[in-house]
C-alpha cells in the first residue's frame, strides 16, 4: 500500500519556518510536535530566510526556480523555431521537386 505525500499549504510551511527561524523551539521539538521530519523543517527555514514571501509559490508545490523556467522555454522556443524553418526548407524543396 502507497502512502500519499502530505501537502502544506504556503501560510503552515511560513509558519513553521518563523518559529525555526526565530528560536522559539528547538527544530527537533517542532518536528516531533507537528509530525514533520526535522530536514524537512529545516529545509522550510532556509528557503523562507532565503525568498522571503516569494518562497513556496503554489499550493504546496516545491520552489520553482522561475529563471531556470524562463532559460528551459526560451531553448524550447528555439528548437521549435530551428524545427519549423527545417520543415519549410523541406516543403519548398518539395515544391520545387514537382514543378
Amino acid at each position: 500500500m502507497t502512502q500519499r505525500r502530505k501537502r502544506y499549504d504556503k501560510q503552515f510551511k511560513v509558519s513553521a519556518a518563523k518559529v525555526v527561524l526565530s528560536r522559539e523551539m528547538t527544530v527537533k521539538d517542532l518536528s516531533e510536535e507537528l509530525g514533520i521530519k526535522d530536514s524537512t523543517l529545516r529545509r522550510w527555514a532556509c528557503e523562507y530566510e532565503e525568498m522571503g514571501d516569494d518562497a513556496f509559490p503554489g499550493n504546496g508545490s516545491p520552489k520553482i526556480n522561475k529563471d531556470y523556467e524562463i532559460v528551459k522555454l526560451k531553448k524550447k522556443v528555439e528548437e521549435l523555431e530551428r524545427e519549423n524553418e527545417i520543415l519549410k526548407n523541406f516543403r519548398a524543396f518539395l515544391s520545387q521537386d514537382h514543378a
